[in-house]
């Protein structure tokens, strides 16, 4: 099954993002798959954790709701193709992990002419190949059935809790305000992460 979401939608996706790339088309089929999966519901409830920070979570964002600012969005820095999606209402949650058989032999040349584009060695010829392969990842996300995209998996953990507001704490360095909950102490004193960075040798 191709994607169902609607050629202005989709549109209005790329603009959000400011282009359109493989990366964005699978954000895409993600959240198609969520709200599937979740219909009916109030969208409002669902919670977003992704596990990578790659193009396709402005497309959750755009097509869920889940955001950065409202709470309901979490960054996990895990470098996985995976997204969770839970409602807090029913405690209901799913995960979806890209299948890496979906892009078959693709990557090993993909990622040896992204380092070379990146590095600004890549040949015209090269440039014209790795286009090419792009637009053919893009595609194969577009046109892929959701089963066949992602390993999907049921959650039974509960929902992440609701953001909190929390005191705020002046760092006994910089004398920035933080989050007390970002804050670390050290010598006796209470520190900004950054300037805790500084003064950890661990770190």
């Amino acid at each position: 099954m191709t994607c169902t979401i609607d050629s202005e939608t989709i549109a209005q996706v790329i603009s959000f993002h400011g282009h359109s790339c493989p990366g964005l088309a699978l954000g895409i089929r993600v959240s198609e798959a969520a709200l599937k999966h979740f219909s009916g519901l109030e969208l409002s409830d669902l919670v977003a954790v992704v596990e990578t920070d790659m193009c396709g979570v402005d497309a959750i964002q755009f097509l869920t709701g889940c955001t950065f600012g409202k709470g309901n969005l979490i960054h996990k820095d895990y470098g996985k193709m995976a997204f969770s999606f839970f409602h807090r209402p029913s405690g209901k949650g799913m995960r979806l992990l890209l299948d890496p058989a979906v892009r078959k032999d693709r990557d090993e040349e993909m990622n040896r002419l992204l380092g070379k584009s990146y590095a600004g060695e890549a040949t015209p010829q090269e440039e014209g190949r790795l286009s090419a392969l792009r637009s053919e990842m893009q595609e194969l996300f577009l046109s892929s059935g959701l089963e066949e995209l992602f390993i999907s998996e049921v959650l039974d953990c509960p929902p992440p809790r609701p953001p909190e507001v929390l005191q705020s704490l002046t760092c006994e360095d910089c004398g920035e305000s933080t989050m007390e909950s970002r804050t670390r102490r050290f010598a006796g004193r209470t520190l900004c992460l950054p300037c805790f960075e500084k003064v950890e040798q661990k770190m």
